[in-house]
């Protein structure tokens, strides 16, 4: 299914997206040395039902899970990179921590992630793939307008990161998003110029630029949910919904803090 907002429901996109970004904000300013997973999954619930959203994670049951997830925030640590489940772990100076959140406000979903170094220590690696990864998702952004194809975007997005030096992964990706959080189109990170779905005003869709350090593979835990790299390198994870516009696209998912 893909969605095309009215302009009512792009103004609560809007409000949907705000809320994310500033639980998303928050939490990242609590992440210390020595938190743990489960007090931010904690915390995100807390600030979800006080503004009066919905979770999309705790019934969320996907064929590919072992579901329902039953957290209301993924926390990927280092080799974590998608679906993590939060667990009774502190987090250590120089962990990398990647936080992603989805909630519905009003009939309306939004969807972002972040990744950050925890603590004092900076590990330049570690730096330099979180960034490459933000930069792969502001230039989908700025590929994504009327008329451009998934194709364009994927192949912005793609180019960013082999350039980079990093493998990519296309099975998992960015979608559309509206009244559900998962949806058509597939956004993979690697695709070609001028193919499949062209873009329309009202649609939104979750970017989501992904890498492994040195591997496109992936290891799901026991726990059946959390996926990491095959070979423990570190991972980063960086996401945003956007909503076409007339003009081009729209950031939903920044903080208003």
């Amino acid at each position: 299914m893909i969605e095309i907002l009215s302009r009512t429901e792009l103004g609560r996109a809007k409000e949907a997206g705000a809320l994310v970004a500033n639980i998303l904000h928050t939490l990242k300013g609590r992440a210390t040395v020595g938190t743990n997973l489960l007090d931010i999954d904690q915390w995100a619930k807390s600030m979800i039902l006080e503004a009066g959203g919905i979770s999309c994670y705790v019934d969320y049951a996907p064929s590919f899970g072992r579901g329902p997830f039953g957290h209301y925030i993924c926390t990927g640590v280092n080799d974590a990179v998608l679906h993590g489940l939060p667990t009774d772990y502190k987090l250590a100076d120089g962990d990398l921590l990647t936080l992603d959140l989805a909630v519905l406000k009003d009939g309306i979903a939004a969807d972002s992630a972040i990744s950050f170094i925890v603590g004092e220590s900076k590990p330049t690696e570690s730096l330099a793939m979180i960034e490459a990864t933000e930069r792969a998702l502001r230039a989908g952004i700025e590929a994504a307008r009327p008329g451009a194809r998934i194709g364009d975007l994927s192949y912005a997005i793609g180019s960013v990161l082999s350039e980079a030096g990093y493998p990519v992964n296309t099975e998992f990706g960015g979608h559309g998003i509206g009244s559900t959080m998962h949806q058509e189109p597939h956004v993979p990170s690697m695709g070609r110029p001028g193919r499949g779905y062209k873009l329309r005003p009202g649609l939104l869709l979750a970017l989501e630029p992904w890498v492994m350090a040195d591997t496109a593979q992936l290891v799901t835990d026991p726990d059946g949910w959390t996926l990491r790299s095959v070979t423990g390198c570190r991972t980063a994870h960086s996401e945003h919904t956007i909503a076409i516009t007339e003009d081009g696209a729209e950031i939903l998912t920044l903080p208003t803090l």
